[in-house]
């Protein structure tokens, strides 16, 4: 047995019943419902139409665009805060008005504006036009429209929405994208947009090219997934601009690209290390009322052969300088062995790590000296008669000796365990050059160049430089030899 209700409450909710009841049978048998029966009722739909007014004025009110409204008859019916702001007019002296003439329109101009507006009711497609409006204080702006058509329920022209703006603002606007398609699509740097993450989001063509990867496979990666080396700089760079700002400095970045031919390698492939010359850009919404970082903008340019070019300038400006210091140096020699060593600690001021100096003794090569020195400290002066060198026929010294020319190696991409012992060189060196020591027609020895880890192979420049060397250190050895020619003569006619 349900539960009834009893006191007023009961009361008013019997009567509400019953005066539904009594509504649904007068619709029914085709009456009109007196008053009181759809007063709840429609109540409802007031306070409901009450909320969506509420709603569609906050919404037109927060646009960034002016926005009007006309109905069937051309009277306005909306008008938006930024229509205010640009015109003057408030809403309530806009809306009810018939039509924009005699106060947004010159009256001359009145029929045609509204005309060209009124029209894209009837038109399937949104519809552009350019007008200059009136403004309260008597002013006239020119703005840019666009009109669509709104109907009822059943498909019938019911009015028009007009959205408008400023036209130096539309056409800022335009401009600014059609710069950014520019930078994107065909601007002579690689333009990287990075979120907040440090991922790439948008990569331009030339950026593609210079990465060496498809798009798709940049957007999202880390970079330290696209670049084998400097991706820590680039990450620290783009960080510091993201919390600082940018500056205004540009930055030269060197990198290694993670490909193929650079994954291994204690340096990279030559062609993999590049250097950028970038600059970073702090993206921020222009929608939002503090600044909230988007990203950073990275524009880069290759400048790795200028730099390249400035380096290989710069060290042979220095060797030169190197050489022409250890000729005066060497002039001041009385012994030729030590002006040797004198030139040879000069040629490896920052051209390698290790040197040593092997003289030919018959079809052997004898260790004359090294340097640094075992103790440290300069090269030993160049002395006869030392150890004979352990070298087998496939030594890079032995095969010098034997073609007569300067011999270049290197561990490799792979470090290989022994390589430099085998060959009875110091442990970390990776890279290795043989110079032949050659004076008046006669092969006097080998001169051998070490690198370590941290140094690059060596390269053409590196063997002109040290065959350079080599002739400077074979004519000094040759003189001391020839000095000791004369000398054993002439203690033979001593004798």
């Amino acid at each position: 047995m349900s539960e009834t209700q009893s006191g007023p409450a009961g009361k008013r909710a019997r009567q509400g019943r019953g005066g539904r009841a009594r509504a649904r049978s007068r619709a029914e048998a085709g009456e009109l419902p007196t008053e009181g029966e759809y007063t709840a009722g429609d109540e409802r739909e007031q306070e409901e139409h009450a909320k969506g007014a509420v709603l569609l004025a906050a919404l037109l009110d927060g646009m960034d665009a002016a926005l009007c409204a006309f109905d069937a008859e051309g009277n306005v019916t909306h008008w938006n805060r930024e229509a205010e702001r640009i015109l003057g007019w408030t809403p309530e002296e806009a809306v009810g008005r018939c039509g924009l003439g005699g106060w947004a329109v010159l009256g001359a101009d009145a029929d045609e504006v509204e005309s060209r507006l009124l029209s894209a009711m009837h038109s399937p497609d949104r519809q552009v036009h350019e007008f200059a409006l009136v403004t309260k204080g008597g002013g006239r702006v020119l703005v840019r429209t666009q009109s669509a058509g709104v109907r009822d329920s059943d498909g019938v022209p019911a009015g028009v929405y007009c959205a408008f703006s400023e036209v130096h603002t539309q056409i800022d606007l335009e401009r600014t994208l059609a710069l950014s398609e520019v930078l994107l699509d065909d601007a002579p740097w690689g333009v990287v947009v990075l979120d907040v993450d440090l991922r790439p989001a948008v990569v331009n063509l030339r950026a593609v090219r210079s990465l060496r990867m498809s798009r798709s496979a940049l957007l999202g990666r880390p970079l330290g997934e696209v670049l084998r080396a400097g991706a820590e700089e680039l990450e620290a760079a783009i960080e510091h601009v993201m919390a600082d700002g940018p500056s205004a400095e540009l930055a030269d970045m060197w990198v290694t690209l993670r490909t193929a031919a650079g994954e291994s390698g204690s340096g990279g492939a030559p062609h993999s290390r590049r250097c950028w010359r970038s600059g970073f850009l702090r993206l921020g919404s222009p929608l939002a009322e503090q600044p909230v970082p988007l990203g950073v903008a990275w524009i880069f340019q290759d400048v790795t052969e200028s730099k390249l070019a400035e380096q290989r300038a710069s060290r042979s400006r220095f060797r030169d300088a190197q050489l022409q210091r250890s000729a005066r140096a060497a002039a001041e020699c009385e012994d030729p062995r030590e002006a040797a060593a004198l030139q040879l600690d000069f040629a490896l001021a920052g051209f390698a790590d290790h040197a040593f100096v092997d003289l030919s003794s018959g079809r052997r090569l004898i260790r004359a000296a090294q340097s640094p020195a075992p103790g440290g400290g300069h090269t030993a002066p160049v002395a006869a008669g030392a150890v004979p060198a352990p070298y087998d026929d496939r030594h890079p010294a032995s095969q010098c000796l034997e073609r007569r020319g300067t011999v270049r190696t290197s561990v490799g991409g792979a470090e290989v365990e022994g390589w430099a012992q085998h060959r009875s060189w110091p442990a970390d060196a990776v890279h290795g050059m043989c110079v032949l020591l050659r004076s008046r027609g006669r092969d006097h020895g080998v001169v051998t160049f070490l690198r370590g880890a941290s140094r690059r192979p060596f390269d053409r420049l590196d063997a002109q430089h040290a065959e350079d060397v080599a002739i400077r250190m074979a004519a000094a050895l040759d003189l001391a030899a020839a000095l000791d020619r004369a000398r054993a003569a002439e203690e033979r006619d001593l004798c």
